[in-house]
């Protein structure tokens, strides 16, 4: 029988029907849990007064006064307020004997802290993330960045074994167990391995599902497609600050913000597997119902002939960024390797930058996100901001990609989201709204920079390496946000260096992508043909 390619198909069927429309729908769905799941720990961590427990004294002394115990218990700071993480060590005294002589040597908080603010239940409370444990705040983020690393690399492969159907169902199950039992945990470190989970499951389901829908969707309809996602994933974030805002029990705040998905759990009934993956299976029979029932949807008719040769040699890749492309039907090529990536000197150009561009993009990407409680204003009204500026920095995009060509846009933006870094080093820390501008203006180009880089390294890398070049890329980046909070820690040394390693790497990756080659209006290469 004759090959047929996926273009032919999806043209009878219809591009972008009301069968695309209504699982594009779909997908929107965990893009808004992913904005939750990303950026939620940043709100359960506020800023709380504290010292150390010192009730000790009250063995001595139990008719003192709080203020009297402090004054006895806790030493003061440059400042004349009380040190918030060392008391005076204490003695086998009495009373009397401690008042008149008093305290001299310290130690670290021995007996935990006391938070005299009445505030809601938060993660920095309820584990004590003060003092020497304050870096497990920062840690419990690269551990949930590292769950997205392992998710990509688990149930990418899984989902081209088993489907895609399958691999959403196990993602939205681990998805909202875990996010939901994160609400119960005991412990921090059970805390941080939830987390774990929940970072592999989203990557899971959001892969799958965007897989799953650019399969589905024409060439022509595909950036459409990616670009409302994306989009939608802002208004995550901007729901993410209306949400922490209305509930600041940390807790509580989990729940609502991980029950929801369970509702896609009950849409997945409705979602078809792709006709793609049950072709590459040989399950031709499935294909052929799935793909009329789409026509029907779409109240088109697939031509009994065509419907017939749908024996296809579908080889999409699973990767977002093939996918947005608009891209010919796929022609049958000499398949390649990654050793080709590196064995070939065009391409190993290609890969070290490229890899270096998505790494540096994500570095500074999340190093401005999860920095959101520094910048000195509200971190409500900050994090809307920075989920509202993605929509026109995404849209945008398309527009200057279009107008400049994918090199200029690609460098341009990087030593733009670099350089507004490097500035922001330099701003005194009692001008709160002059680094938040900037803070904000610096997202508006990461985020327009990430979105240049899913179309610019597809259309570098040719189409036989398409897929395994931009994972390479995609797994640089998943190793910058693994990365970006760990980064953070250096802070305590000097509050200027994290900001300045997240300003200067895009700055260096922006100057190396000055020696690619520009791809607007060319032809997309199928070999790797060259030296």
């Amino acid at each position: 029988l004759p090959m047929s390619g996926i273009g032919e198909i999806l043209k009878a069927v219809g591009d972008f029907g009301l069968f695309q429309k209504w699982l594009v729908l779909l997908t929107l769905f965990p893009c808004l849990g992913v904005a939750f799941h990303q950026f939620c720990q940043l709100f359960m961590v506020p800023h709380v007064p504290h010292h150390c427990d010192t009730s000790w004294i009250r063995a001595v002394g139990p008719n003192l006064t709080e203020e009297e115990q402090l004054n006895l218990t806790l030493p003061r700071d440059a400042d004349g307020a009380y040190e918030q993480c060392s008391m005076y060590s204490p003695v086998d005294r009495d009373l009397v004997s401690i008042m008149t002589y008093g305290l001299n040597s310290t130690e670290k908080c021995s007996n935990g802290w006391v938070y005299p603010s009445a505030q809601p239940p938060s993660l920095l409370t309820e584990f004590d993330l003060v003092c020497d444990r304050k870096n497990l705040n920062n840690i419990s983020q690269s551990i949930y960045m590292l769950g997205l690393l392992l998710g990509a690399m688990i149930f990418g492969p899984l989902s081209d074994r088993i489907g895609r159907r399958p691999v959403i169902l196990i993602s939205v199950v681990l998805q909202g167990l875990f996010g939901v039992g994160i609400a119960f945990v005991p412990h921090f470190y059970v805390y941080m391995a939830f987390r774990c989970v929940v970072g592999a499951s989203v990557s899971g389901t959001t892969m799958t599902i965007l897989a799953l829908a650019t399969e589905w969707v024409g060439v022509s309809s595909r950036p459409k497609a990616v670009l409302i996602s994306h989009c939608c994933f802002a208004i995550g974030q901007m729901l993410l600050a209306g949400l922490s805002y209305g509930i600041r029990n940390w807790r509580l705040l989990e729940i609502a913000g991980s029950a929801p998905i369970f509702v896609f759990f009950f849409c997945i009934r409705v979602l078809p597997e792709s006709a793609r993956w049950l072709v590459t299976k040989g399950r031709i029979e499935e294909a052929k119902k799935v793909l009329q029932k789409a026509a029907s949807v779409n109240k088109r008719t697939i031509p009994p002939g065509l419907l017939e040769q749908v024996r296809l040699s579908f080889a999409c890749s699973d990767s977002l960024a093939f996918c947005i492309l608009k891209l010919k039907p796929e022609t049958q090529t000499k398949s390649g390797s990654t050793l080709d990536l590196f064995r070939k000197k065009h391409l190993q150009k290609v890969t070290s930058i490229m890899s270096c561009a998505w790494f540096v993009n994500s570095l500074v990407y999340y190093g401005l996100s999860l920095n959101v409680t520094n910048f000195g204003l509200d971190i409500y009204l900050t994090q809307l901001a920075f989920g509202a500026v993605e929509i026109p920095a995404r849209v945008g995009c398309i527009f200057t990609l279009q107008w400049f060509g994918r090199k200029k846009t690609q460098a341009v933006l990087l030593l733009l989201s670099g350089l507004v870094c490097l500035i922001i080093t330099g701003i005194p820390e009692d001008q709160p709204v002059v680094t938040t501008v900037l803070a904000i203006i610096g997202k508006f180009m990461a985020s327009a920079s990430f979105s240049t880089s899913y179309v610019y390294s597809a259309e570098l890398f040719p189409t036989v390496v398409r897929q395994t070049g931009v994972g390479l890329c995609s797994m640089s980046a998943r190793v910058a946000g693994i990365m970006a909070p760990l980064i953070r820690l250096l802070g305590q040394y000097h509050r200027a260096i994290p900001m300045a390693i997240f300003g200067s790497a895009p700055v260096v990756g922006g100057l190396l992508c000055v020696l690619l080659p520009e791809t607007r209006g060319t032809d997309l290469v199928d070999n790797t043909g060259g030296g």
